[in-house]
């Protein structure tokens, strides 16, 4: 873990935080997609994490590839219907964005591209991205986040050619590292 003293002591309401959805807000699952609320289980915590979030930073946004929709298993409806749970459940959210593309598409709205940090500024142009943290748990969570120059946090076992500026086993052991 690398010292994320370094920055977390700089946080204010000036900061953005950027969030994965899947493994990260709620239960990833694997080779499937949370289609319907019922799938959609939101991890140990994240409700506590989020409490804490709200009091460092400005502005809480969701970015996640959704590819289910690309490849025909789910409706973009039945994904609106999904994120307004999530929204009721955690109501600090300001705003979702998502990617229906397929990854094969390289579109500029798919992580590891940055196009949602870009709409994000395009709708809050407060968000200065060098004051921005990029929370997921996968490779292409940490490169949107680089790309984009953010900082970096991954969630999950230390991968080791994932490169993040701080290691947490989940989102509430993150939102406790801004407590100290």
């Amino acid at each position: 873990m690398m010292s994320s003293s370094v920055f977390l002591s700089d946080i204010n309401t000036s900061w953005s935080l950027f969030l994965d959805r899947d493994g990260v807000i709620n239960q990833r699952i694997y080779d499937g997609y949370a289609t319907k609320v019922e799938e959609f289980i939101i991890m140990d915590k994240v409700q506590e994490a989020f409490k804490i979030f709200r009091t460092k930073f400005g502005k809480i946004f969701v970015v996640t590839n959704q590819q289910g929709i690309g490849k025909g298993i789910m409706t973009e409806s039945q994904l609106t219907v999904v994120h307004a749970y999530m929204l009721h459940e955690l109501k600090q959210i300001d705003k979702v964005y998502y990617s229906p593309y397929l990854a094969s598409d390289n579109h500029p709205f798919r992580k590891p591209n940055i196009g949602m940090a870009l709409q994000a500024k395009k709708d809050f142009p407060e968000i200065n991205f060098r004051k921005s943290i990029m929370v997921g748990d996968a490779y292409t969570d940490i490169l949107f986040g680089q790309n984009a120059e953010m900082k970096t946090v991954f969630i999950g076992n230390e991968i080791n050619n994932i490169k993040a500026d701080i290691y947490a086993d989940s989102l509430y052991e993150f939102a406790k590292m801004l407590l100290l």
